[in-house]
């Protein structure tokens, strides 16, 4: 005998107050990272993200949550390779760089040499994605990259988190 499938009540609900699922999710501490790409003119683009996880093993996949109103937002989705660098204690400055104008997130920035598909910043443990997919999250969309290089640095890694609206590790 197969397990029935779960389905959704057949009422609907109102949704939680914004403010209200807010303030519960600063309850749950989340990984910092820094997402960069190319865009389609070849400018280096990025943003701090705080919404991000390992998806699937085989094969080998990791998605990122991008608020919809960032200025980042468009060429990240649309990119076909960005990097996601997991940002470790002492790496606050970046996260915060990265989080403020979008004009001065590369300025002086830590880039390291070479050719890439996407920016690699000296900083973390870096994943370099290929696009896998896209999709709609409400207000974010979820980008989802099939990991195709890692590179963690003797010395680097994560373990800077967003925890009750501060840095943590």
């Amino acid at each position: 005998m197969s397990t029935p499938l779960l389905t959704a009540p057949s009422g609907v609900r109102k949704s939680v107050d914004p403010a209200a699922f807010r303030s519960a999710m600063a309850a749950l501490a989340a990984p910092v990272t820094v997402v960069t790409c190319y865009d389609d003119l070849g400018a280096p683009r990025g943003m701090t993200v705080s919404a991000a996880s390992s998806l699937s093993l085989d094969p080998p996949l990791f998605l990122v949550c991008l608020d919809r109103r960032a200025g980042s937002h468009d060429a990240l989705v649309s990119a076909p390779f960005f990097c996601v660098h997991l940002l470790g204690p002492g790496d606050e400055d970046l996260a915060m760089r990265f989080a403020g104008p979008a004009d001065r997130r590369f300025t002086d920035a830590p880039l390291l040499p070479g050719p890439a598909p996407a920016p690699a910043l000296a900083a973390g443990v870096r994943l370099t994605c290929e696009r896998y997919a896209a999709r709609d999250g409400g207000d974010h969309s979820i980008l989802i990259g099939r990991v195709t290089e890692v590179d963690a640095p003797e010395g680097a890694g994560g373990g800077l988190v967003w925890h009750q609206r501060a840095f943590s590790s």
